[in-house]
């Protein structure tokens, strides 16, 4: 690290009036880890680094090879609002790097999405994203979380149905001290459910931005005797919380996806890297919704994807196509929910797309009004088409995706030095994911989710002929 950007950070620590510092890093499953430590040793944790054992850290490394470091990254300095006073705190992301070599460590998530961000600049492209965060706000009994509803509002609803509005308004008010560009915020669907949108930016910065958003809604949350869940799924027969991923491709400082001459005006660009999307959405997905609790979201009802397509407005399948155009124009990948880690569910849909871009991927017919060519109309919605008309038509059953969906490599390039140095399979809490990796492919496991007598009632009341 450079002495002069040292020393400068060193005089901003002493100005703010800094007493300890944060060292913030994230394990295997997006969770935040944190160190802290004295002002007194800013310094050397500047110029060298501070160290830790990497084995006690989920889905690091064994115990023979345990020595770390981590290295802050001064670009992401920020103080802790809740903190300010007499002895403020303030913190930064690192980047892991092994002790024994100096290398970066291939099993942190952060380089993971660093390098696949490297791999698309060769060919001129800058990943920006922006997601849109759901969350819950139960209450607290005797100091514990409950599933008790805050609030009785809806959509878009306002006091006194919507009891969280100070709530929401300390949460945006400490982000912007830290540096948010906050978009809007507002009741969800579901009672107690909330959104808070923040301003996109590259896939790096906004994944850092993800992980930070989660820790201060759920301490401003607690200072306020609630709790903040992140679950995709909590409570069953709701709206559930997703983490819509508004993605594109910038090159020269232009929307890669935009063309005012093409159909509905998206590029080849724009269209190849949906083709992409779609082809390693099973693989994407197994990163993307991690836990058992990810997949009782991706049922019908819930405006949560169920189809393995895309369209530009029905919410139900996996891509989605906003209507704003020029520099505003954007793929909106709807499957991923907050308890996924962001670097790792970036580095999939970037890895993904960009093979889409690069080899030129078709994707298959759009549904609803989402309609490029004429060999490429969909004819009806895939909840209104049987199973043989659904694979002709090359739209898959997610999170189901099946043959040929469930068959594809999660492109190895970029996520296979990770998925080894982590030794992913070899983690209890990941394995309980309906998806597993085998080969670098992503299979589903056989489920028996109804009884035969249960096909048959259900076959005649909708009139299909085969499951």
């Amino acid at each position: 690290m450079p002495r002069d950007a040292t020393s400068a950070m060193l005089e901003r620590v002493e100005q703010d009036n800094v007493r300890f510092l944060r060292l913030q890093f994230t394990d295997l499953l997006g969770m935040p880890k944190n160190v802290a430590i004295p002002v007194k040793q800013a310094e050397k944790a500047l110029t060298d680094g501070i160290g830790f054992d990497g084995s006690s850290i989920e889905g690091f490394v064994r115990i023979e090879e345990s020595d770390m470091v981590l290295r802050p990254d001064l670009s992401t300095y920020t103080l802790l609002p809740w903190r300010s006073g007499k002895y403020a705190e303030a913190r930064f992301v690192c980047d892991v790097y092994k002790a024994s070599s100096g290398k970066p460590f291939e099993g942190d998530p952060r380089y993971v999405l660093r390098m696949a961000m490297e791999d698309a600049a060769k060919d001129g492209y800058v990943f920006n994203t922006g997601p849109e965060l759901e969350f819950f706000l139960f209450k607290m009994l005797d100091g514990r979380p409950t599933t008790q509803f805050q609030d009785a509002g809806g959509y878009f609803d306002l006091a006194p149905t919507d009891l969280a509005e100070d709530v929401r308004r300390e949460i945006i008010l400490a982000l912007t001290e830290m540096g948010f560009d906050i978009e809007a915020s507002h009741h969800e669907v579901a009672e107690s459910q909330h959104e808070i949108d923040f301003k996109y930016s590259d896939a790096l910065h906004t994944a850092d931005n993800v992980i930070t958003f989660k820790f201060a809604a759920k301490t401003i949350a607690l200072m306020r005797g609630l709790h903040a869940s992140f679950m995709a799924k909590p409570i069953y027969g709701i709206c559930g919380s997703g983490m819509h991923v508004n993605c594109s491709l910038a090159k020269d400082g232009k929307n890669a996806f935009y063309d005012p001459d093409a159909p509905l005006q998206l590029s080849e660009t724009c269209m190849h890297f949906i083709g992409g999307l779609l082809r390693h959405a099973p693989a994407i997905t197994r990163v993307a919704n991690p836990t058992i609790n990810s997949y009782k979201r991706l049922v019908p009802g819930y405006e949560a994807p169920c189809y393995v397509s895309w369209s530009a407005g029905n919410r139900s399948a996996l891509v989605r196509v906003p209507s704003p155009r020029g520099n505003s124009t954007r793929v909106e990948f709807r499957s991923p929910d907050p308890t996924c880690n962001p670097y790792l569910a970036f580095a999939a849909m970037l890895a993904a797309g960009m093979e889409g871009v690069r080899e030129e991927i078709e994707p298959p017919c759009g549904i609803g009004p989402a309609r490029r060519r004429p060999h490429l109309q969909g004819v009806r919605p895939p909840r209104r088409r049987c199973p043989h008309e659904r694979r002709r038509s090359r739209v898959g059953c997610f999170p189901d995706g099946g043959p040929p969906l469930g068959t594809r490599p999660l492109s190895r390039n970029i996520l296979t030095s990770f998925f080894r140095a982590c030794e992913l399979f070899s983690h209890p809490g990941v394995r309980k994911c309906p998806y597993r990796l085998q080969g670098w492919r992503t299979k589903r496991r056989p489920l028996r989710p109804c009884s035969l007598a249960t096909k048959i009632r259900v076959s005649v009341a909708l009139g299909a002929r085969t499951w």
